[in-house]
């Protein structure tokens, strides 16, 4: 089983359920937004928490995040692999000794991130180039704890993707996007016309590499050969 988490109505799964398609392994979204349990670890071959508008430290306006929080933490304890994709990340970060930081680094629309040099070895991002256009969509941004491994950087954020032991992963950038989740999250924006014609722009190569690196993550889970 893959279990998807969903924290926000807002927030959904995107091109993750098409990259999914790809694996035998079913997929149960979770939504502790909605008071659904997060269970069925025992069954789990991998975990993706994804974003949502809330920070980290929002447990009196969205107290589901404190259960989001020990889930994690046993998804770490058991060895399970992990993708966080934005907030999803920043619950990693924070759960595994490192900081968010609150309105720093903001970056909104396309942007290119670049790899580092353990990020253009990391199975994660193989076969990709080592710099790649994706999607932000993040008011703060995290620090990842100690011993973790920098994977990507951006110009306007200096930690776009981490890996925390072997199996789990952390993303600022936004894999998952596609037109209609753009359109949604900008449309309240001042830049709206302008993110959404740069994003349409860049959609064809935004969703090769997008697909590439989800891909990529369920062969780590060995959910896809």
């Amino acid at each position: 089983m893959i279990i998807l988490v969903q924290n926000d109505p807002e927030v959904p799964p995107g091109l993750l359920l098409e990259a999914l398609r790809q694996s035998p392994t079913p997929c149960r979204v979770l939504r502790p937004d909605l008071g659904e349990p997060l269970d069925g670890l025992a069954e789990a071959a991998a975990v993706i928490v994804l974003g949502g508008k809330m920070g980290v430290d929002d447990i009196t306006e969205f107290p589901f995040l404190v259960k989001v929080k020990e889930f994690i933490r046993a998804v770490l304890a058991g060895d399970i692999p992990f993708l966080g994709i934005c907030l999803g990340g920043q619950l990693l970060a924070q759960v595994a000794g490192g900081r968010v930081i609150s309105r720093a680094n903001e970056e909104l629309g396309c942007h290119p991130i670049f790899l580092t040099g353990q990020g253009a070895a990391d199975p994660i991002f193989a076969s990709l180039l080592q710099q790649f256009i994706t999607f932000q969509w993040h008011h703060d941004s995290f620090v990842p704890p100690a011993g973790a491994a920098l994977l990507a950087y951006s110009a306007g954020c200096p930690h776009q993707a981490f890996r925390f032991g072997k199996l789990a992963y952390g993303f600022q950038f936004h894999p998952e996007v596609t037109p209609s989740i753009v359109a949604l999250w900008s449309a309240d924006t001042p830049r709206s016309q302008d993110i959404t014609a740069a994003f349409q722009e860049k959609e064809a190569a935004y969703r090769r590499t997008s697909l590439a690196v989800l891909t990529n993550f369920l062969k780590i889970a060995n959910c896809v050969r």
